[in-house]
């Protein structure tokens, strides 16, 4: 039986790993980290419905398994320098949800799970330095000289992908101005924060800085949006984090601090998604990298791992060639969306941020001003031509 290699085992690489096993094929998946591995932080922390039904075609049960333990919050707030421009409850879903909530170290653990019911192969602490890629076969070949071939491979391996470096494909875009910081906060136990989504524009105790706070099961993210000239040891430091964070949640929090990480604005596209070959497909990070607005990062990941799986188990170098070019229209649509939104959040230009204070204004008396600033900072959400009428 035809075996399938697979790089990396982020939630990209081991939803790849599924798909391939659903299609029938044998499947070695090659993680650079050891087993049992430690990976802190929310990182990824939505599950939209789309990919929660990707899920589940690869596993049936698996989008429930995930529901049941993720957040499904159903109130979307929006404040604009502390006073509510923005306020919307939905009643709450009958069958698979929107979308769920959950930092990105449990979705690893359901699909781990999945994957190792599934009879996927894992080779842990094979960190690939070396790719050959013929009409015939994919080698990829560790750091300590092991060599592993298959049909094809699956290239999951993140931001530095090796594979994609070895391939000598570039990645495409630009990046912006400054920085956000994103922390996870632990629940105080019995005295929970709503279970809601709260965006604040130009939060008054923060000097005008926006900030987002978001739930997930046992805590919530904040996410601070930092101007072009902060530095980054004022407010992504853990030490920094517990003195501007009781202005954002309230007091109680500086010690409940799970995970400060700080993140740049990369909008980048490989320019390739595939080899001349058609033997390696590259999915998620080492395909594409977007600011996490409209939470397109790992959602579309996955949505290039079923299309990927689909395309080796057609087995042809066209059905490789289709996948390649239209994940990657899909990754452009995706990374100018994003830009949509990261100009509306980081605006430069004076007459954003005229509209903006003109709709906060106007919100009590024109509710559709506030909805467009509770809506605005996702970017589009449909269109993309790629993905037959997908979010993704």
């Amino acid at each position: 039986m035809s075996r399938v290699l697979v790089v990396g085992a982020g939630p990209v690489g081991l939803s790849a790993a599924l798909a391939l096993r659903a299609h029938g094929l044998e499947v070695t998946l090659l993680e650079a980290d050891p087993e049992g591995r430690t990976r802190p932080g929310s990182r990824a922390l939505f599950v939209h419905r789309e990919t929660l039904q990707l899920l589940d075609g690869m596993r049936p049960g698996l989008a429930a398994e995930i529901t049941a333990y993720g957040q499904t919050w159903h109130t979307k707030r929006t404040l604009y320098r502390g006073r509510e421009v923005y306020s919307r409850t939905f009643p709450p879903p009958t069958g698979i949800p929107p979308f769920t909530s959950l930092r990105q170290v449990d979705t690893e653990r359901f699909l781990l799970a999945a994957c190792e019911d599934a009879g996927v192969e894992f080779v842990w602490g094979a960190r690939i330095a070396g790719v050959r890629a013929t009409p015939d076969e994919v080698a990829l070949t560790d750091e300590d000289g092991r060599v592993w071939t298959g049909t094809h491979a699956v290239a999951a391996d993140g931001a530095r992908s090796t594979v994609r470096r070895e391939l000598g494909i570039p990645m495409e875009g630009t990046h912006g101005d400054g920085f956000h910081v994103v922390v996870d906060v632990a629940d105080i136990p019995g005295a929970e924060l709503p279970l809601e989504r709260v965006f604040h524009y130009e939060h008054p105790e923060l000097g005008g800085r926006s900030v987002m706070r978001v739930p997930f099961t046992g805590g919530f993210q904040v996410d601070l949006q930092c101007r072009d000239d902060d530095v980054q040891e004022e407010y992504g430091t853990e030490e920094a984090v517990r003195r501007w964070l009781p202005a954002v949640v309230g007091e109680g929090y500086d010690d409940r601090v799970l995970w400060v990480s700080t993140y740049r604005f990369l909008r980048k596209v490989a320019a390739s998604f595939t080899d001349p070959a058609h033997r390696v497909l590259l999915v998620g990070e080492a395909a594409h990298l977007f600011p996490p607005f409209g939470a397109r990062g790992m959602n579309s990941g996955i949505a290039d791992a079923a299309a990927a799986a689909r395309a080796v188990a057609d087995g042809t170098p066209e059905a490789v060639a289709s996948f390649a070019a239209l994940r990657r229209q899909a990754g452009l649509f995706n990374s100018d969306a994003a830009g949509t939104a990261l100009e509306h959040l980081r605006p430069h230009r004076r007459i954003v941020r005229v509209k903006q204070r003109a709709a906060a204004a106007l919100a009590p008396v024109v509710p559709r001003c506030g909805a467009w600033l509770e809506h605005a900072p996702y970017g589009p959400r449909h269109g993309s031509p790629a993905a037959a009428g997908r979010k993704y």
